[in-house]
């Protein structure tokens, strides 16, 4: 196999390589959408490779997206062909790629959400030095609703240069616990923020008091209007395209709405997160008629305000990234929180080894979240 950088002259033989790999299910625009593919093989912060047999036959491709300001990149589109695999080709492509993406250290730390449904990709990514952190239920429709596992790869002495966090909500030591056993990365003493009385969420309210305004170009030019400095935003290789807006205006939701995958991530809140707490409920009521069952929000672990207000709201804690954000020579670990409107099904799921203390981390979360055990009054 010959691994060379993608070029425009590529596009419709990769085509047809990720509908001969995923069919009609794949929810990635880079593996079907002609002017996405030519923006990113010509954007110098993605790096594509593409594998050839001895016949200029096209066998696989790997993508890595990198976002310079905030030194973080995400593995994305390794697709081989079913001729070619069982030769170890998506293990070359993706080490191949990742190296690609580190030389010049310009990225801290590379990402990669693996869909659960089988061991290859797992392994494949664990092969190449990513370490599992987390896994989201339902997170992407593909071939049905799936559940992804998160794999993070860093560069040397990242993990080394974390900035401690003193307290966090106690609904997120099962996490940590579940991250220190699969990866050996330490979280050290942490203490727990005092537990809050037990309380039902408040009534759910139909979102139809919500509006979704879904024009890409307008939200993201608004979004950098209110969020001009890089250091106010925070969601690596994410854009907003839509904006949720509640009947009284008192605040803006920036989301990144993916349809075809059924998925919706909160990106940011003007004026402050605080100003929606109050209106989550309602608010995903409207994501979810707007198609999104699956819904994500990227918070710092030391932020306890704000992780306990999404917990408080049903949101489950899906996922740990150590030092995912560096500020001046520090990093700072951050926490992705899910919610789904479907019904969760593991049944299909390989979560074994080193992916099993997740998902016994997750269902404990969920189970305290969903299903409350009745006090026993003696």
């Amino acid at each position: 196999m010959t691994l060379t950088p993608a070029t425009p002259r590529d596009i419709a033989e990769l085509r047809q390589l990720y509908f001969d790999v995923y069919g009609h299910g794949y929810p990635v625009a880079l593996g079907s959408d002609p002017a996405v593919m030519r923006r990113l093989i010509a954007d110098p912060d993605t790096h594509w490779l593409t594998a050839r047999t001895g016949t200029g036959e096209l066998a696989g491709s790997a993508v890595v997206q990198t976002d310079p300001g905030t030194r973080v990149g995400k593995l994305v589109g390794l697709a081989v062909h079913p001729a070619h695999r069982q030769a170890g080709l998506a293990g070359q492509l993706t080490g191949s790629v990742c190296a690609a993406a580190f030389d010049g250290g310009a990225v801290d730390s590379v990402y990669a959400t693996v869909r659960m449904v089988t061991r290859g990709p797992r392994n494949v990514v664990l092969r190449n030095g990513f370490q599992p952190v987390g896994l989201m239920p339902n997170a992407a429709e593909v071939e049905g609703c799936e559940s992804l596992a998160l794999f993070v790869r860093y560069a040397d002495g990242v993990l080394s240069r974390r900035e401690p966090v003193a307290k966090v909500p106690r609904a997120l030591c099962p996490l940590l616990r579940a991250c220190e056993e699969s990866t050996g990365i330490g979280f050290g003493t942490v203490a727990v923020t005092p537990a809050e009385p037990n309380s039902p969420r408040r009534t759910r309210r139909s979102g139809a008091d919500f509006e979704l305004l879904d024009a890409p170009g307008f939200v993201r030019r608004r979004f950098l209007e209110l969020y001009p400095d890089p250091a106010s935003r925070f969601f690596p290789l994410h854009t907003p395209n839509a904006v949720l807006l509640p009947g009284d205006g008192r605040f803006e939701v920036y989301a990144q709405l993916d349809r075809a995958a059924g998925s919706c991530a909160l990106l940011a809140v003007h004026p402050h997160l605080g100003a929606a707490t109050d209106a989550l409920e309602p608010l995903m009521d409207a994501v979810a008629r707007a198609g999104a069952d699956y819904v994500e929000a990227l918070l710092p672990l030391a932020d306890t305000a704000g992780l306990a207000a999404f917990l408080a709201q049903g949101f489950v804690p899906a996922a740990v990234y150590p030092a995912m954000r560096r500020a001046a020579d520090r990093f700072h670990d951050y926490v992705v929180l899910s919610r789904t409107s479907r019904q969760i099904d593991f049944r299909d799921v390989t979560a074994d080894g080193v992916l099993q203390p997740y998902l016994t981390a997750y269902l404990t979360a969920w189970t305290s979240t969903y299903l409350p055990l009745p006090e026993v009054v003696s």
